[in-house]
């Protein structure tokens, strides 16, 4: 437990952020890097150990710290649209399609996604869920989450290898 714990808890912070609406638009390049960064200083001091921490112990716990980050969020997401029976898709159709018109697409491919989109548009008002949607978020933050989770556990492996650097350098 002591080694999924450092990952969980920022993993659960950034999933709870990333749901709020002006925090959401920072979560890929900010949020999540910091939450892998938070989660090997966790592992450094929950192991109480000042030795050197790998750059592949870092990855690791930014994997992991993007994989709860990413269940999180999803979950959380899939739950809000669910009780309230919009997000982001909803709000922001008459944009995205205004978008795709703009695109230099084929007319019948454009088609099909606005009639994709007007689909799940359509499910999420309904009934509140469309699996369309809950699978491209669920990718989504899959993808994103770890790889930027990665990121950050290495800058944060980084950090902590250059704090012991400087603390047990003799001069």
């Amino acid at each position: 437990m002591k080694k999924i714990l450092p990952a969980l808890v920022p993993g659960f912070a950034v999933g709870v952020l990333q749901i709020v609406p002006m925090l959401k638009s920072f979560a890929c390049c900010l949020l999540i890097p910091l939450a892998g960064f938070f989660s090997v200083t966790l592992y450094q001091k929950s192991t109480g150990s000042e030795n050197k921490i790998g750059i592949s112990k870092g990855i690791v716990l930014g994997l992991f710290t993007g994989i709860f980050a990413a269940v999180f969020t999803s979950l959380f997401e899939i739950f809000i649209t669910l009780i309230t029976k919009s997000n982001d898709l909803v709000l922001t159709y008459n944009e995205l399609i205004q978008t795709m018109d703009s695109l230099p697409f084929d007319a019948a491919l454009k088609q099909q996604v606005i009639d994709l989109m007007g689909s799940m548009k359509t499910e999420i008002q309904t009934t509140g869920f469309s699996l369309l949607y809950s699978f491209t978020i669920i990718f989504n933050n899959f993808l994103t989450n770890t790889i930027f989770g990665m990121i950050g556990g290495a800058i944060g492996a980084q950090y902590v290898n250059s704090k012991f650097k400087r603390n047990n350098h003799v001069e």
